[in-house]
């Protein structure tokens, strides 16, 4: 239990209020010093292993992750047998195949997955990406009419249509077959495709819940591969080559990076770094990475340029970008990718700005809602995700963001915090009949209002959330791995942290405690308030070090005023190539006061 574990460095209370921890108990820490004699590994990385549930006969795949120790067979997954069936025939007929993606990252990597491998036997599928705003999520009737009018005899949904029963039925009557590629929540009713993959479905006992829906394409294409394979044919695809769509993928939808899933970013980032893929590399070129593609670049870098087309732009150009091969064409559509991800930062800056004001009003000097439900006739619809995900971190609770549009109804798009389930309260929202569309997974969910249901909506999900949002606020203390000094936290030490990586979602970066260290040149960077500074310990080692969008906030505050004064630092390690060398970055998460300054 978390009560149980002292205070690291006595921090009962921090700048940002919270409680410092050891992350591992008693029993943790005796597995993290047999782990390290086991496998000769330091006792730190050992310890961060040991954090993360890794138990002793688990460490060595752990350190070396291999898709094929950790793939299961396809055919665990419910209907992935009628499913790659299907597939393979009308590869084997030549039949023309439609696809249906969603706008973001996932669904742009899981059709761009799909149109190479279909490329592969001389196949050139339509792809259709909705409009974020004119049509919205999912499959809808006119495009499914749109794609059937131009020939198709197959529709193959990705990262949706789990929840789209009325578009899917309409393609069956019209004599199309529809097959479902998704990982979203569902209910128990399914819509009538003739067949439906979906770890996440309620009859799916797979326990691969945690794949995004690059990752269960790839799946998908494995089985498909078999299947043909057993037909006699020969010379199929190279599955391991698209490994860096999946990573790309995996990490933009921020699934757990857990188990299969880091064996996916690990392989995928290797093949990445090759640069086979001319849109993925275009897209390096235009973020103006710097070293070898790393997690996150991909995340925070690569992924908000394709989301740009999907959020203001063109839905279309991540999936066209990740497709293509022509190095020219792909050099064009990521410098038009850039320019959208540049004007979507601009109009974001403005509604975060508005939302943070609003609810600091609601929240006031009190514990205030739950769950923050904002809306604004000023928002775009295609950045309310990123206003809920600033709220949710400002105020370390869920957060939905609604852009109203002028007949009243509303777009709306939420962010959750671990432990409490968004998705699945959107999910029984509709099935209450409290709002007709919505879904999602635990961590990220999307809804449309009617006219009037704003209010009722914000309550049913402060009704539903607020146990689990106070257990999870409660449980919030800081969990500090180790404690490191600034001449200790050097590169030698990051690669050997980087074994136990890729860091994400369900596999937390390590957070290193840094006592009684000062914080020298601490100025505000960039535009959007970051706090840079020198992490400096009295015997003259120094660390680059930077607070994002720390200004105005008192952990800004305290860096700007008490760079004389010796304070305990808390935070991530990360390596910074600069010029072709190798530097390591302390990213700031917390500050204490030392309980007695020596």
């Amino acid at each position: 239990m978390l009560e149980s574990r002292r205070n690291f460095l006595d921090v009962a209370e921090s700048v940002t209020g919270r409680a410092w921890v050891d992350r591992l108990d008693a029993a943790g820490a005796r597995l993290a010093g047999a782990m390290a004699q086991r496998e000769g590994v330091s006792d730190i990385l050992a310890r961060i292993l040991a954090g993360r549930g890794v138990g002793l006969e688990d460490a060595g795949l752990y350190l070396e992750p291999t898709i094929r120790a950790l793939m299961p067979d396809p055919s665990t997954l419910t209907a992935m047998d009628d499913l790659a069936e299907r597939l393979a025939k009308a590869i084997a007929d030549n039949e023309a195949i439609a696809l249906f993606g969603d706008y973001d990252v996932d669904g742009a990597t899981s059709c761009a997955l799909m149109v190479r491998y279909l490329g592969h036997f001389g196949l050139t599928p339509q792809v259709h990406i909705p409009d974020r705003i004119f049509e919205g999520y999912g499959p809808n009737i006119a495009a499914m009419d749109k794609l059937i009018d131009a020939g198709a005899s197959l529709i193959v949904t990705l990262d949706c249509g789990t929840t789209s029963d009325k578009p899917i039925a309409h393609a069956r009557e019209r004599g199309a077959d529809v097959l479902v590629i998704d990982h979203h929540l569902s209910d128990h009713d399914l819509p009538p495709a003739n067949a439906l993959v979906n770890p996440n479905r309620p009859d799916d006992i797979s326990g691969l819940g945690y794949l995004c829906a690059a990752g269960v394409t790839f799946m998908v294409l494995v089985a498909v591969n078999r299947v043909l394979r057993q037909r006699g044919d020969t010379g199929l695809p190279d599955l391991m080559r698209l490994l860096d769509l999946v990573a790309l993928g995996t990490v933009c939808d921020v699934v757990p990076l857990v188990g299969l899933n880091r064996a996916f970013v690990i392989r995928g980032l290797e093949i990445a770094r090759r640069g086979d893929n001319r849109g993925l590399a275009a897209l390096a070129l235009a973020s103006r990475v710097s070293g070898p593609l790393n997690p996150y670049h991909l995340g925070f870098l690569i992924g908000p340029r394709i989301n740009a087309g999907g959020r203001i732009g063109n839905a279309a150009l991540g999936t066209q970008l990740l497709a293509l091969d022509d190095e020219h064409q792909a050099l064009v559509i990521a410098a038009r990718l850039d320019e959208l991800n540049t004007e979507r930062q601009r109009i974001e800056v403005a509604a975060v700005e508005e939302a943070v004001a609003v609810a600091e009003a609601e929240i006031g000097a009190g514990e205030g809602p739950p769950v923050l439900v904002l809306a604004s006739e000023n928002w775009h619809a295609g950045i309310v995700g990123l206003i809920a995900a600033r709220l949710k971190e400002r105020f370390e609770r869920p957060a939905f963001a609604i852009a109203l549009h002028p007949d009243g109804t509303g777009t709306g798009s939420g962010r959750s915090v671990p432990g409490v389930d968004l998705g699945s309260a959107v999910i029984a929202a509709v099935e209450t009949g409290l709002v007709p569309k919505g879904g999602g997974h635990a961590m990220a969910a999307g809804v449309t209002l009617r006219p009037g249901e704003l209010g009722p909506f914000r309550s049913f999900l402060a009704d539903r959330l607020e146990v689990d949002v106070r257990a999870a606020r409660a449980a919030s203390a800081l969990r500090i791995d180790a404690a490191l000094t600034a001449r200790g936290a050097n590169i030698e030490l990051l690669h050997k942290i980087e074994k136990a990586g890729p860091f994400g979602s369900g596999n937390p970066a390590p957070v290193f405690a840094f006592p009684a260290h000062r914080a020298r040149f601490a100025q505000v960077v960039g535009k959007g308030g970051h706090v840079s500074f020198t992490l400096a310990s009295d015997d003259g080692a120094r660390l680059k070090a930077i607070a994002f969008r720390a200004a105005g906030t008192p952990l800004g505050d305290m860096l700007l005023r008490d760079g004389e004064t010796p304070l305990h630092f808390a935070g991530g390690l990360s390596i910074d190539h600069y010029q072709g060398r190798e530097q390591v970055q302390f990213r700031l998460t917390d500050i204490a006061r030392p309980a007695v300054v020596r």
